[in-house]
């Protein structure tokens, strides 16, 4: 068995999950009406905190293990890195998931709006996270110590 691989697998998927969210879901979210547009977030948050929180225990794991195997530090560096998801996502979007989970159905659309589009915003952070695990995770797959 190869953690590592599997490590640097589990970072690209979260990867790809992000920039998927930034990309596709959060332009199509932008373009519903302000009561569908929170709805559809509102779903869609919960089922994306779950799959991504998934995916970077996973591979944060995985990259321990690895590390523990072969002494080379670039895995317990990839593996806090992807890990810094939770604490990002807690102390940096919480406080908009919490204005849009409360915000009443019947809002002004231009304030949800402009929460939503925060949201999108600070979703590309989670973007860089998953970018800067999965370039550590590969340089470490490709010049092995």
């Amino acid at each position: 068995m190869r953690p590592g691989l599997y490590a640097f697998a589990a970072a690209a998927s979260f990867l790809g999950a992000t920039t998927y969210i930034g990309l596709v879901e959060q332009p199509a979210r932008l373009a519903l009406s302000g009561a569908a547009m929170l709805q559809e977030w509102k779903w869609s948050n919960r089922r994306g905190t779950l799959v991504l929180s998934v995916f970077a225990v996973v591979s944060a794991i995985l990259a321990y293990i690895q590390f523990k195997t072969n002494g080379d530090v670039r895995w317990l560096i990839g593996g806090t890195i992807i890990l810094a998801s939770w604490p990002y996502a807690y102390f940096v979007m919480m406080p908009v998931n919490v204005w849009l989970f409360v915000i009443p159905p019947g809002t002004a659309v231009s304030p949800l709006r402009k929460l939503m589009r925060d949201w999108g915003l600070l979703e590309w952070g989670h973007v860089l996270i998953g970018f800067a695990a999965a370039c550590v995770f590969a340089w470490a797959l490709e010049l092995p110590m």
